[in-house]
């Protein structure tokens, strides 16, 4: 080592400063509600490599995937091939099968060079509300081919002819622009502020990772738990899907195992490997211990296995619209639930489990007003939290109620930004009293809402836990499960029950309702 412990602090706590300076420029210069309000958005630094070095505190299932993004950029434009990538060039990608999640995330990536030596990579990765597709954004409930969840990009310069290309495919090209830019102006300033840093010897900083996690492993003691969970259906209509999970602790390494999952399904509720990746990556960081960094020197002994082909590692050319937003969730659950039988592990109960996405999409008024889409996430129920072992003198703690939860770290869209921007009111939006499970450490409880739009739209609901409850540990019980209703014209008495995936036409007047699960309790109350 050539860096003390505290110059090692100090370096990593700056390049954590420049991807959280990163996503401030992003969040504060995007157009959309959803990146400005809601913070759908993330960003990180990178070694010439693409060798993740700190990530800022965004969205999970954004940092834990982009790596792969970032090797995919690196490996087009290879430092000394004729495509390279000069200063002020920009790279784009949102294909799933080459790094990506779902269409919907765009990344941007950009070399950090002092004059002609390349040092690193500054990335983020934001989540455009709509990039074609059968339905308004982007996530038509029941495609079954990502071609029909709108345009594939894959590791490409991001030049004028490009920028044009995308937003000749979205129903809404002033809002993408906007957004494009303020992606494009956080990594210039990502990419100043770098220089300096990435040239201090920044291997430290992924061999500091390593070593605490390679020692939080190391005093778990050597194991083998199993545990399985089910997504309620893999589209409208369809079958329910099984992930089931080993998790197996050697000495200081870990092998997450995901043999004898569900094959991929028809509709479009699956994960690629980038994704299962990420979600893995987060409950190793979440439950090993607080003082584990975010790069990617923390993942050297965790290895994953995720067999081609089924819905934890979808081969092209799956749907995956879903797979980023939910099969995540359930990924984080069952190896949740796998770890809650090591011995002195502190292990929350399940949280919702879903991100309850709602998407609505109108075509304006044809004048002053055009196209518009609306995407939302809705939080939901924590689990329940027992004490960390040796806090002398904790006690277990009750899930958190309306919250977002495990791989979604969004903030909710203020009702007044949502009326303001779109042509729909909220009716309601309150806690849902009861629905969290019951326990020492009690479950978090859901939200209700009510959403009536004022023209005729065409709405998408993307969910999970409508069929299976967020379970609870140590005796404590389940959530509620969470339910999707329609309410033609506002009428309680014809409430129509909808499905936990569809995508339905609403007239004006029309009330849509959505309760979210709520937490697993922890602990028998």
């Amino acid at each position: 080592m050539t860096l003390s412990p505290s110059e090692l602090q100090v370096l990593v706590a700056r390049l954590t400063g420049v991807a959280d300076e990163m996503g401030a420029v992003l969040q504060r210069a995007a157009f959309s509600p959803n990146i400005k309000e809601r913070a759908d958005c993330s960003a990180a630094v990178f070694d010439r490599r693409g060798r993740a070095l700190a990530q800022a505190a965004h969205i999970p299932v954004h940092l834990g995937s982009m790596p792969a993004s970032v090797a995919a950029v690196v490996d087009a434009f290879a430092d000394g091939a004729d495509s390279l990538l000069a200063a002020g060039e920009h790279a784009v990608v949102n294909d799933p099968f080459r790094g990506g999640t779902h269409l919907n995330d765009v990344t941007v990536v950009t070399p950090v060079r002092d004059g002609d030596e390349l040092l690193g990579w500054v990335a983020n990765r934001a989540h455009h509300a709509d990039v074609g597709g059968a339905a308004p954004g982007s996530m038509p409930a029941d495609a079954t081919d990502v071609a029909q969840e709108g345009l594939r990009i894959p590791p490409i310069r991001l030049d004028a002819g490009v920028r044009a290309l995308v937003l000749a495919n979205s129903r809404t090209p002033e809002e993408r622009s906007g957004d494009l830019d303020a992606q494009v102006g956080a990594n210039v300033v990502g990419a100043l502020r770098a220089v300096p840093l990435l040239r201090q010897p920044t291997d430290e900083v992924l061999d500091h990772g390593e070593r605490l996690a390679r020692a939080a492993l190391a005093a778990l003691g050597d194991g083998e738990w199993s545990a399985e969970d089910v997504l309620d259906s893999t589209g409208p209509g369809g079958p329910p899907a099984t992930i089931r999970c080993t998790v197996r602790i050697r000495g200081d390494a870990v092998e997450v195992d995901f043999t004898g999952t569900d094959p991929q399904s028809r509709g479009n509720v699956n994960a690629v490997e980038a994704v299962t990746v990420s979600s893995v990556a987060y409950v190793v960081r979440s439950l090993l211990g607080r003082d584990l960094p975010t790069n990617a020197g923390v993942l050297r002994p965790v290895t994953v296995v995720a067999p081609a082909g089924t819905v934890v590692a979808a081969r092209f050319p799956a749907a995956v619209g879903a797979g980023n937003v939910e099969v995540s969730q359930r990924v984080v659950d069952v190896v949740t639930l796998a770890l809650a039988g090591v011995p002195g592990l502190a292990v929350p109960a399940a949280s919702q489990g879903t991100m309850n996405n709602l998407l609505v999409g109108g075509r304006g008024d044809g004048t002053s007003v055009g196209a518009w889409v609306y995407y939302e996430t809705v939080g939901g129920g924590q689990g329940g939290r027992p004490p960390r072992p040796g806090s002398a003198g904790a006690s277990p703690q009750p899930g958190m109620g309306g919250v977002h939860t495990h791989m979604t770290n969004t903030r909710n869209t203020p009702v007044e930004a949502l009326e303001r921007a779109y042509p729909m009111r909220v009716l309601r939006y309150r806690l849902r009293r009861g629905s969290g499970g019951s326990g020492l450490a009690p479950g978090g409880e859901g939200i209700e809402r009510d959403l009536l739009v004022l023209e005729d739209v065409t709405v998408s609901l993307i969910t999970e836990r409508r069929v299976s409850q967020p379970w609870g540990l140590a005796g404590g019980g389940p959530g509620a499960v969470g339910e999707n209703w329609l309410l033609p014209g506002g009428d309680e008495s014809a409430a129509e029950r909808l499905g936990d995936k569809c995508t339905r036409t609403l007239r004006a007047g029309d009330v849509l309702r959505v309760l979210t699960p709520g937490g697993g309790g922890w602990g028998a109350p």
